[in-house]
């Protein structure tokens, strides 16, 4: 069977706690990922989630490993000044990229082609390949600006999920609250999970 490759980007909005439970569960699924993380998203980690995640690339992403508890055949990292990764290119193009929080500036810079930075050129690629890019932005009250750079990436087929949790499954906890939206995220990757309880079911599905 094919190994699904997944590209995972983590920028400077709040709500690195998106990214680290969507790593998880692409992992889990037993896909390969790569791993990006902006200077901002790193400097979030280490402020929401207590990751200090520091160090050369290698460094880094021996660290990456070891917090998700799966060997390089598994998870690869590169810098996101790193243009010469095979992900920059369109041949070596993953088959999903998700910018889980998106970043309004990482959005805007996105929308515009910038290809500034690895994430910005991954994303572009994506958009040129008619890959999916799924982007989860995270930020409120939300401008024109904003809306416009959504509404210009939603008609290039890009899947826009806001860090919108749902309460019709009741949830018990922030994790809960987090786990529908990156569930949400899941579903538009094609990945299958439990995460939460569907509309109409009365229980999650691994309970």
């Amino acid at each position: 069977m094919r190994i699904r490759r997944f590209t995972l980007a983590i920028t400077g909005a709040s709500g690195a706690l998106y990214g680290l439970r969507t790593a998880e569960e692409i992992l889990k699924s037993g896909a390969h990922l790569t791993l990006l993380v902006t200077r901002a998203g790193f400097a979030v980690l280490k402020e929401e989630c207590s990751l200090d995640w520091h160090g050369s690339p290698a460094e880094i992403g021996a660290r990456m490993c070891s917090h998700f508890n799966v060997d390089q055949a598994k998870l690869a990292y590169h810098a996101e000044d790193d243009l010469y990764a095979p992900i920059a290119s369109g041949s070596a193009a993953a088959n999903t990229m998700i910018v889980a929080p998106c970043s309004m500036g990482s959005l805007s810079r996105i929308a515009g082609g910038n290809s500034g930075n690895l994430i910005e050129r991954c994303a572009d690629v994506m958009l040129k390949e008619k890959k999916p890019l799924i982007l989860v932005p995270r930020e409120t009250p939300l401008n024109e600006i904003h809306l416009e750079n959504m509404l210009k990436l939603a008609r290039m087929d890009a899947a826009i999920i806001p860090a919108m949790p749902a309460f019709y499954h009741h949830p018990r906890s922030v994790n809960d609250m987090v786990d529908f939206v990156v569930g949400r995220v899941l579903d538009m990757a094609g990945i299958e999970h439990s995460l939460f309880c569907r509309w109409g079911r009365p229980e999650r599905d691994d309970r």
